[in-house]
């Protein structure tokens, strides 16, 4: 178990460290997300569209305020396109770090864990709590491609990859891009419950999760 955390807390890191370089050259803030998608909204629903998915997919690589995107696109576009929009962006950045570490996590893997007892032990541990992770990975920002490229690394089963991918994330873009489409400049309020709610209720989600798993492994 200390390996697997080990392992995800390095990702995490180095997930970090791009939302840290965002920061200091000012780039990728809520602000300019904005800037931008207001002046996507003045050329047309589908130029919104592609802003909203490309900010979604560069997740992967540049940590981004999802949850503010996701709400922006339901405000611009409406729910039911700011809702595809916001599964299609997000589906683009699991899948592909999910690909990208099937195909090159374990050899960095190796790099990191040098003991393959180790690796092995880690990729059990994945197999038992993965799910429960993916499934809440919304918790937190960077959890969700943490959780991503380690189902790659470990070999998780793409099918069982994207249908706990699927079950936790689907409802927590339905009701941000629900939020964002009932909200408005004078009334902000929905989309202010709703990020509350969703964080609330996520990390009570996890809250309880891991007091399960410490009391498994406890035993």
């Amino acid at each position: 178990m200390k390996t697997l955390l080990k392992v995800m807390l390095t990702i995490a890191l180095v997930f970090a460290s791009t939302f840290v370089l965002g920061r200091i050259l000012g780039i990728l803030t809520e602000d300019n997300v904005r800037i931008w998608l207001e002046t996507a909204s003045t050329l047309s629903a589908w130029t919104v569209m592609a802003v909203v998915i490309a900010l979604l997919f560069i997740d992967l690589f540049v940590a981004v305020p999802t949850l503010t995107i996701v709400i922006l696109g339901g405000y611009f576009l409406g729910f039911e396109l700011g809702f595809l929009a916001a599964m299609a962006g997000s589906a683009l950045a699991a899948f592909v770090g999910y690909a990208i570490c099937l195909k090159w996590g374990e050899a960095a893997l190796a790099r990191v864990i040098r003991d393959e007892v180790q690796r092995r032990e880690m990729r059990i541990a994945f197999t038992a709590h993965g799910p429960g992770m993916i499934l809440l990975a919304r918790a937190a920002p960077i959890l969700p491609e943490v959780t991503a490229c380690m189902a790659g690394m470990t070999r998780m089963p793409f099918a069982r990859f994207a249908l706990f991918w699927a079950l936790g994330t689907t409802p927590y873009m339905g009701i941000a891009a629900y939020a964002g489409s009932v909200s408005s400049l004078n009334n902000p309020m929905p989309a202010i419950y709703a990020a509350l709610g969703l964080y609330g209720a996520m990390w009570l989600g996890w809250f309880v999760y891991r007091r399960r798993w410490m009391d498994q492994a406890s035993v």
